[in-house]
């Protein structure tokens, strides 16, 4: 009698793995929705100049990404992770410094360093976990992945509020009350409120490192791109070459904007009368709401694709998005705020969706697709300064008309893209 034993799936372990990187890359960037008001009234900064968090930021991944692709090309995405990691703790230790010396422009340097790292993770993490399976599946497959980048997001602001906001809840009266003594040890106790969060990422990032050293994961080598004719060379062949790829980078880089431009102001769009009147420390748990839908819709997004196409999917969360916003801007009170929450629940299948539609059919040209695909996350860069400028000269609610048209491109390439299935 002949007996057979269940194949028990080779990359379920590995893909738990690296689940944990999208974790903490997550937690990482949305630490700065904390820290954008933080750093904003540190400086006494208007929305434009602190907006300069998320520029220096996201200008990583448009300088950082192309190198990165090619960097994993030659040493593996196993490699690739173990230096980003590496990067990111760096970044995370020049937080230090930074609080020390009170000093704008040193927390943006270390900024874009930990963004620098996380730029490597992200090209060497999105493409394996989209390999790590069946092609068909792979969409879904990132799309749970995401939903734990998603958990991290959630954690992330109301940690951060406990830990950095909590001590600087003055009103502007009780601070314009302050002799100058006493305003200066008050600025300078805020300044230095983030060296220890920060330092503790550091330390986690470094163990993670050592463990992706000595850990074995599958050598994935049929999507690293083989050929090596110089950076820019690549870039325009595989940009020019696939159409889908051309419209997703455009499609990466309103999402990302549009995202990080809501994410980013949440915190001072709270704090307004008009709108719910919280302390700072108090709007940043609500921040958490906004990122915890986000992984709900990507748990629930998982889920869904498995039965319908992610095209048809992302269209409808985008038009969802626009109608959210466009009641946000014309309402006041609980209901601006409910709206505007929400959208994390539309998000929460993008940026999956629109990497795994670009990326499909690469082949060989998958690493350096997904290099263009992260350098356009550099909208998370420039979108949220525009978004600044806008809040400075008309308010945050109007201003809220761009990501408005942001969501409005990311539909027009869904309906595209179903065409194209």
């Amino acid at each position: 009698m002949n007996t057979t034993t269940p194949q028990r799936n080779p990359y379920l372990i590995p893909l738990v793995i690296v689940t944990a990187l999208f974790f903490m890359w997550g937690a990482l960037t949305a630490l700065n929705d904390v820290l954008i008001p933080h750093l904003k009234g540190v400086f006494e900064l208007n929305y434009t100049q602190a907006m300069l968090v998320q520029f220096c930021f996201f200008s990583a991944y448009f300088v950082v990404s192309i190198p990165a692709g090619q960097l994993i090309s030659h040493i593996g995405y196993q490699r690739g992770i173990v230096c980003g990691l590496t990067v990111a703790a760096l970044g995370c230790l020049l937080f230090y410094p930074a609080a020390s010396s009170e000093i704008y422009w040193v927390f943006l340097l270390a900024l874009f360093v930990l963004a620098s790292g996380i730029t490597v993770l992200q090209v060497s993490a999105n493409p394996y976990v989209t390999t790590l399976g069946a092609p068909e599946t792979s969409a879904s497959r990132l799309v749970l992945t995401q939903s734990f980048n998603s958990l991290g997001t959630t954690i992330a602001p109301a940690l951060g509020s406990f830990l950095i906001l909590a001590n600087g809840n003055k009103t502007p009266e009780e601070i314009a009350a302050l002799s100058s003594t006493a305003l200066e040890a008050y600025k300078t106790s805020e300044a230095q409120a983030v060296q220890g969060p920060y330092l503790m990422l550091a330390a986690t990032l470094f163990i993670m490192a050592v463990i992706f050293a000595v850990i074995k994961l599958p050598a994935i080598t049929h999507a690293l791109q083989k050929t090596h004719t110089g950076v820019l060379q690549n870039f325009k062949e595989t940009l020019w070459k696939f159409p889908n790829l051309r419209l997703g980078t455009i499609g990466i880089f309103v999402y990302v904007g549009a995202e990080v431009s809501i994410g980013s102001i949440l915190v001072s769009y709270f704090s307004q009368d008009s709108i719910a009147g919280m302390t700072e420390e108090s709007a940043g748990y609500y921040v958490s709401l906004y990122w915890m839908f986000a992984m709900i819709g990507r748990f629930i997004g998982a889920a869904v694709m498995l039965r319908i196409k992610p095209a048809y999917a992302l269209a409808f969360n985008s038009i969802t998005a626009i109608a959210l916003l466009l009641m946000t801007t014309t309402s006041s009170g609980s209901f601006a705020m409910w709206t505007i929450l929400l959208v994390g629940l539309c998000n929460s299948i993008m940026f999956p969706t629109i990497f795994s539609i670009a990326v499909s059919g690469l082949g060989e040209h998958t690493s350096h697709g997904s290099g263009i695909l992260c350098m356009a996350i550099v909208g998370g860069a420039i979108i949220p300064v525009i978004f600044g400028v806008f809040a400075d000269s008309i308010g945050i609610q109007m201003a809220f008309l761009l990501p408005a048209l942001c969501y409005a491109y990311i539909a027009y390439y869904g309906l595209q893209s179903i065409k194209n299935i």
